[in-house]
């Protein structure tokens, strides 16, 4: 397997959904940028053999055949997606209030796309999930 160097591994800002991120092939990661944001996932660890007296290792090889799609992830990401660009439908006028103060671009502390993501979700669960065919997050 050839040694990928990325010189700089920073593809995409904080403040600004994902839209960018390396390729990983039947190798690993290459230095190919897709134009996406890579979906939820992770890498399924393969044990070595168990050698007497030997601790057990992990195989760490990160290859493409090794990931695993985490599709509820996914799906969550995507319908809370959909609501936002609904500009919230079927929220309080508190909440709207406080979406769009922590959305502000020129708030002295920006929040990083991650958080407003993470609280957009707690918020479309609590609040709208029922009323917008969600209601299926609840129960999983």
């Amino acid at each position: 397997m050839a040694q990928v160097v990325i010189e700089n591994p920073v593809l995409n800002s904080p403040y600004e959904e994902p839209s960018r991120h390396f390729y990983f092939d039947e190798e690993g990661i290459t230095d190919k940028v897709l134009e996406s944001r890579r979906l939820s996932s992770y890498f399924i660890p393969i044990a070595k053999p168990k050698k007497k007296g030997k601790q057990l290792e992990l195989d760490t090889e990160w290859t493409k055949d090794r990931i695993e799609e985490n599709k509820f992830i996914n799906d969550v990401r995507h319908i809370v997606s959909r609501w936002r660009f609904s500009n919230y439908e079927g929220v309080t006028s508190t909440t709207r209030q406080l979406l769009e103060y922590w959305r502000r671009a020129e708030r002295e502390k920006r929040l990083y796309y991650c958080q407003i993501e993470a609280m957009e979700t707690a918020i479309y669960l609590g609040e709208a999930a029922d009323r917008q065919g969600g209601s299926w997050i609840l129960r999983d």
